[in-house]
């Protein structure tokens, strides 16, 4: 009788790697996790904004950051980028469907964000 040869390593592999639904998360907090994307997300959710508007809503976000964040959010589909054919219009940004969806989440861990790591002037409390 011929049995299909499975290596131990590769039988090993298999048993380590976390499943699919770990990777995807593990995925979106690398994106997410950075440095103002969540606070972008957070700006976006007050409405549509050009740049300028939007570094309004974020005090302390720089240009270049602002930039390279909204370039990133767009490409993974949670930030839209609409450039009107006027050159003298600015582009719009606004969340996506999907950038919406996160809006539920984010305000979760808002909500923990502010049980579990309260601010570092803010009293302690037992």
């Amino acid at each position: 009788m011929n049995t299909p040869h499975c290596t131990q390593r590769e039988h090993r592999s298999d048993a380590l790697r976390p499943p699919e639904s770990l990777l995807a998360a593990a995925r979106a907090f690398v994106l997410l996790g950075r440095a103002w994307s969540s606070l972008i997300i957070a700006a976006l959710a007050k409405g549509p904004a050009d740049f300028a508007q939007v570094r309004d809503r974020i005090p302390g976000i720089g240009d270049r950051v602002l930039a390279e964040r909204l370039r990133e959010l767009a490409t993974v589909d949670l930030v839209t980028r609409t450039v009107p054919p006027a050159p003298s219009s600015r582009t719009l940004y606004a969340l996506s469907p999907h950038g919406n969806a996160f809006l539920i989440p984010l305000a979760a861990m808002i909500v923990w964000a502010e049980d579990h790591f309260p601010a570092t002037d803010a009293p302690a409390s037992d």
